[in-house]
């Protein structure tokens, strides 16, 4: 992970170059800074997929076993605690912190959970939604009014085959609404790449998902003359966005990039679905080998790219999750067995 993708954004004369990473046209204008490491720290399970900080910058996640862990510490490589909070049964994904010390969790297996952080009780919020089943829970958020909101990213291929949902291109992820006080969740917007990370604007009046297999940020409008709808946030970015994570009610969004882009199967998402469909059907047999370039975007409210971030040859692979603690970013994974802490971007 200590080789950058690209020079830093500095300007030959040596002065740091503040032009806009994204350019109104939605095309990035100047080459990524680099993401570099200075510690990895194993957490004794595999697949961190999510990460999240709580007020005091401990970080939680959910791992391949159905664990749910807080890591403290991470500064001291000798003095890291892994303290086990919970164990969903399941396989947990996007998590939410809630002010009460609870935590809501996106379980692959189980659905939407609320996990009580003090005694570690486990309960299911949703399971189904019009009598299907809610077997691919990707990310959750909790507003101020007590709704939750949480992505579902396919409807045909479970976690485990993730990855032909990606090649077939099936437009299968949904955005859905549990309303306070309610078990029955409704679905707000369909055909989604598959639905990934989600946060809200500060001020809660529209939420940012992450469309993984269209490679782009969408915006649904909770409040105004288009709540209701959803429509394009950041597109054509340099990499597939995961989980988002808000840097507090008035930070940044930061979007995981879990691989670069790759051309050819932007192509093969051109092709007839028949053609999709066997490739797909070929994908899911192979292994998949993540490569070495990784990244990390931070977006305001505007859609501008304010941080962009990226290395080549990262022994760090597959970065599924990105927050902000202890004075650094840490990444999460969905194949790694534990958590990379990065250099922050330098202000702007």
């Amino acid at each position: 992970m200590d080789r950058p993708d690209d020079r830093p954004d500095h300007r030959p004369d040596g002065r740091r170059d503040d032009r806009p990473d994204h350019r109104p046209d939605g095309r990035f204008a100047r080459r990524p800074a680099a993401l570099r490491a200075r510690r990895y720290v194993a957490i004794g399970g595999r697949g961190p997929e999510d990460v999240v900080a709580d007020a005091r910058g401990r970080v939680l996640t959910g791992v391949e076993d159905g664990r749910i862990l807080r890591l403290d510490g991470l500064l001291d490589p000798d003095a890291v605690r892994v303290e086990t909070l919970a164990d969903t049964g399941g396989r947990p994904l996007g998590l939410e912190l809630l002010p009460d010390d609870g935590l809501l969790v996106c379980d692959a297996e189980r659905g939407l959970l609320r996990v009580d952080l003090g005694d570690g009780s486990v309960r299911v919020l949703a399971d189904s939604v019009a009598g299907e089943p809610l077997r691919f829970c990707s990310n959750v958020v909790a507003l101020a009014d007590g709704s939750v909101y949480f992505t579902v990213s396919s409807r045909r291929y479970p976690l485990g085959q993730w990855l032909g949902d990606i090649v077939e291109h099936t437009g299968t992820g949904r955005l859905l609404r549990l309303a306070p006080g309610s078990d029955t969740p409704e679905v707000l917007l369909e055909g989604l790449q598959f639905a990934n990370g989600l946060a809200p604007s500060a001020d809660q009046s529209f939420l940012v998902i992450a469309e993984t297999g269209a490679r782009r940020l969408t915006r649904y409008w909770l409040t105004g003359p288009e709540a209701g709808r959803g429509g394009p946030f950041v597109e054509d970015l340099p990499g597939m966005p995961d989980n988002l994570w808000r840097a507090g009610p008035d930070g940044l969004v930061w979007v995981a990039l879990a691989g670069p882009r790759v051309p050819p199967l932007d192509l093969l998402h051109r092709a007839p679905d028949a053609v999709r469909h066997t490739a797909a059907r070929i994908a899911v047999r192979a292994p998949y080998r993540p490569t070495g370039t990784i990244g990390a975007l931070a977006v305001d409210d505007e859609g501008r790219v304010v941080h962009r971030l990226a290395a080549r040859g990262s022994s760090f692979r597959m970065v599924t999750g990105v927050c902000e603690a202890a004075g650094h970013l840490v990444l999460g994974s969905l194949r790694e067995r534990g958590v990379a802490l990065c250099e922050p971007p330098a202000p702007k």
